[in-house]
C-alpha cells in the first residue's frame, strides 16, 4: 500500500445501518476518483463489533449456553457488514481500502482508531435521533465530534419527502 504511505488518513465508521451506507457512499462520491490510486486520502473503514456480553446484556441461568450462538451470530453480522462495504467500494471503483474490525463500543473504537492511525478526518453517519433518543441511546457521532482528536464529518442522509 505504498500509494497511501504519505497521505492523510480518512477513517469512515460503519455499522449495519442505512445511514452508515449513505455516509460511505457520500464519502466515496465526494473524495475518491474511480479507477485512480491518486486519492487525496488513505481510506480506512472501521467497524465496531459488540462484545458477546454487550450483545447479551444480562446474566442469569442459561446465558452461558447461549454465548456460542451469540458469538456465531455476531461473526455473521460482521461478515455481512464488511461484505456490503467492500461491495460499495468495488462498485465505486475504489480499490485501495483498508477495512478493520475492532471489538467494543463504537464510540471508543472509532476514537481509538483515529489515534492509532493519526487520522485527519473521521466520517460517520447520523441516525438523526432527537434529543431524547440521543440521550437514552447515546450518539456515536456526537461522542466522536467531542472526543476524537481530528476533524469529524457527520453525514446526514437526506429525508425523503412524503
Amino acid at each position: 500500500m505504498a500509494s497511501g504511505a504519505n497521505k492523510p488518513v480518512m477513517l469512515v465508521g460503519v455499522d449495519d445501518s442505512e445511514h452508515s451506507v449513505y455516509a460511505l457512499k457520500w464519502t466515496l462520491d465526494n473524495f475518491f476518483v474511480p479507477f485512480s490510486s491518486n486519492h487525496p486520502y488513505k481510506l480506512i473503514i472501521v467497524h465496531a463489533r459488540p462484545t458477546v456480553t454487550m450483545a447479551v446484556g444480562f446474566a442469569g441461568p442459561g446465558v452461558a449456553e447461549a454465548l456460542p450462538y451469540v458469538e456465531a451470530d455476531l461473526k455473521r453480522q460482521v461478515t455481512k457488514v464488511l461484505d456490503k462495504m467492500k461491495e460499495i467500494c468495488s462498485k465505486k471503483s475504489v480499490q485501495d481500502v483498508v477495512v478493520e474490525v475492532h471489538e467494543g463500543d463504537g464510540r471508543n473504537v472509532l476514537c481509538d482508531a483515529v489515534d492509532k492511525h493519526h487520522a485527519s478526518i473521521l466520517v460517520v453517519g447520523s441516525h438523526g435521533y432527537g434529543t431524547i433518543k440521543r440521550a437514552v441511546l447515546g450518539s456515536v457521532s456526537d461522542y466522536c465530534a467531542h472526543h476524537a482528536h481530528c476533524s469529524v464529518m457527520i453525514v446526514k442522509k437526506p429525508k425523503t419527502k412524503q
